[in-house]
């Protein structure tokens, strides 16, 4: 099943667009976890139990794991999502963008290693940063557009020469030309919620992965409102997926952590659903 249709399902399956960020920092571990990066699996799992009926996807960054040499632990955690979750998929944000061989290499850490149904990638090398992927029929390619940090206007609204911005170039080949097989979707930034509404005008079928909302300060209500439109017929544009990390992983620090995090998710899924 290709990755847009895993999560379509999955939408609806939960009734969600919310999909949580799995960014493990030891530090903020409850009780006798904390500051022992061994424990990662374990408190991402606990989060996964108390969330997996609640969300469209999980979204693990690669390096609040690598960093504390704990891929290895990644890669069960991929299996016990794949266990206890199977319907949920799975990106990985790890936001490569690279070319050739090394790309290639890439493609397999994610794919073949890692098992991810979805990966984040940097475009800012072209499509030959993204043509190795594409070779992994059906597996989803998520390509920075417009991203919510404010240093992204550095490189990412700067106007060219044809008076369009590039992140809005790069909205329309990710919609067009470079869409080959139909697996690429866009990251747009929860905080900037009418360049969420001019991607969407871009790339009207595309999934959007929306991070930002929550600790970051992204408005739910106006994330959703500007990343999924209806068309004339009452039908709805491409999903959104809106990413919430923090505000769930850390919604306490005590031994309840894991049903704190399942309400936070419940309230961010039905604010999200409010706006809907």
């Amino acid at each position: 099943m290709r990755f847009t249709d895993r999560l379509a399902a999955a939408q609806t399956r939960a009734d969600s667009m919310l999909c949580v960020g799995l960014d493990p920092e030891p530090s903020k571990f409850p009780g006798a976890w904390k500051n022992d990066p061994g424990r990662i699996h374990d408190f991402c799992a606990a989060i996964i139990d108390a969330t997996k009926d609640v969300v469209c996807a999980y979204k693990p960054q690669i390096a609040y794991f690598a960093a504390h040499r704990a891929e290895d632990q990644l890669e069960w955690l991929m299996a016990y999502i794949r266990r206890v979750a199977p319907d949920v998929p799975v990106i990985l944000d790890a936001k490569r963008g690279d070319i050739g061989a090394t790309a290639e290499q890439y493609a397999r850490e994610a794919f073949e290693r890692y098992q991810a149904d979805a990966v984040t990638l940097s475009p800012f090398m072209g499509f030959d940063s993204i043509e190795p992927y594409l070779r992994w029929d059906g597996r989803g390619l998520i390509l920075l557009c417009r991203t919510s940090n404010p240093g992204g206007s550095d490189l990412q609204a700067q106007r060219l020469e044809d008076g369009s911005l590039l992140y809005e170039r790069i909205a329309k080949l990710a919609a067009g030309d470079w869409n080959r097989n139909g697996q690429l979707g866009l990251v747009v930034g929860a905080t900037f919620p009418a360049e969420i509404a001019r991607v969407r005008a871009l790339a009207p079928t595309l999934p959007l992965l929306i991070p930002g909302v929550g600790a970051q300060g992204g408005d739910a209500e106006a994330t959703v409102k500007a990343g999924l439109v209806r068309d004339a017929a009452g039908r709805t544009t491409g999903p959104i997926v809106v990413n919430s990390s923090r505000a769930v992983l850390y919604a306490s620090s005590g031994e309840d952590f894991a049903s704190a995090a399942r309400a936070s998710a419940l309230a961010t899924r039905r604010q999200l659903n409010a706006a809907r």
